[in-house]
């Protein structure tokens, strides 16, 4: 019997179970007598977490993110240490890398560290095909679960995410308009957002009655050069387009486009995403969706401070992504 437990069968939040055992006035007499009847009912003793999560917070934060040689990542974890000292919390880093194994470890590991909640940072946490993330849901039994851009639908975790499907199917339809037909998708995961990324693809290209090609759906490393040299390994395959998951893919294309003489945009078109540095360090710069990373984070963060103090919060928060319009792109 754990915090969270006395929680769910009283109907409360646990910053509430925690507020009554730390004798908090901001807890109204039936209420507090609902949650003791509870408590004394399951022969429940308040644990370090319980005390830590009321008046006396521990006022740290762990955070878990795969590899922060990762622009993406070491930008989120930069808005997430920023935002967490802004409320006067501290927080811990482990990067956990991306294997199953590795990230399981790296989230029990940090746990031990006596934290009030814990963010998962990036989708790689919600899991990839048959992945087991059951080991997040226990967690999620003693402490709050933030999720960054990864969703898993389960008591006490919280999911902050960017609408990747909207954002690929916009920029899919725009591609459509201005007369693409064969557009590539070029891919480096099978996470929760690439699977979103994929799925609009898919139902833009379906809307406008558009074949979905099984061969213009290519997976590959997301790096400048492995993307140009793999797309000179499939140079027969015919595309006026590409939609990249990530800029680097996209910037890797750029390079195939100069090596063979190809035109961009009046030949092809190309969308990147995350709009990072890398879209305006090439030439041409790059169209590419900006997943809001920054507004992710702080919401993610406003939304655990809220929830430490007491309120009732939303367990799932989607963020509206924006489309750049740069020179890779003619509509």
């Amino acid at each position: 019997m754990n915090i969270y437990d006395i929680a769910k069968l009283a109907d409360v939040s646990i910053a509430t179970v925690s507020r009554v055992v730390n004798d908090s006035p901001k807890v109204s007499e039936k209420t507090k007598e609902k949650v003791l009847a509870v408590m004394e009912e399951n022969h429940y003793t308040p644990n370090v977490f319980a005390r830590g999560l009321g008046l006396n917070s521990m006022k740290t934060v762990g955070l878990v993110c795969p590899d922060v040689a990762d622009a993406y990542m070491a930008n989120a974890v930069a808005y997430l240490e920023k935002n967490l000292r802004g409320y006067g919390y501290d927080c811990i880093l482990y990067c956990s890398g991306y294997e199953e194994e590795d990230k399981r470890q790296a989230v029990e590991l940090i746990l031990n560290k006596r934290i009030d909640a814990l963010v998962l940072v990036g989708s790689n946490y919600a899991g990839e095909g048959d992945e087991d993330v059951t080991y997040i849901k226990d967690v999620a039994k003693q402490i709050p679960v933030f999720m960054i851009n990864g969703y898993i639908e389960d008591d006490n975790i919280y999911c902050t995410i960017a609408d990747d499907y909207q954002a690929v199917y916009d920029a899919t339809e725009e591609l459509i308009f201005s007369g693409r037909q064969r557009i590539l998708f070029l891919s480096n995961s099978h996470s929760f957002s690439a699977r979103q990324k994929l799925k609009g693809y898919e139902d833009a290209l379906t809307t406008y009655k558009i074949p979905v090609r099984e061969e213009l759906k290519l997976y590959m490393e997301n790096s400048i050069h492995t993307t140009r040299d793999e797309l000179f390994l499939h140079r027969n395959l015919e595309f006026d387009s590409v939609i990249a998951t990530e800029d680097g893919l996209a910037v890797g294309v750029l390079k195939y486009a100069r090596a063979r003489g190809i035109d961009v945009p009046g030949e092809i078109s190309v969308v990147g995403y995350n709009n990072s540095e890398l879209s305006i360090s090439c030439e041409p710069e790059l169209t590419t969706v900006d997943a809001r990373g920054e507004i992710l984070c702080r919401t993610a963060i406003d939304s655990m401070m809220a929830l430490l103090g007491g309120e009732t919060i939303k367990k799932k928060t989607t963020i509206k992504c924006h489309l750049i319009k740069r020179n890779t792109t003619d509509f």
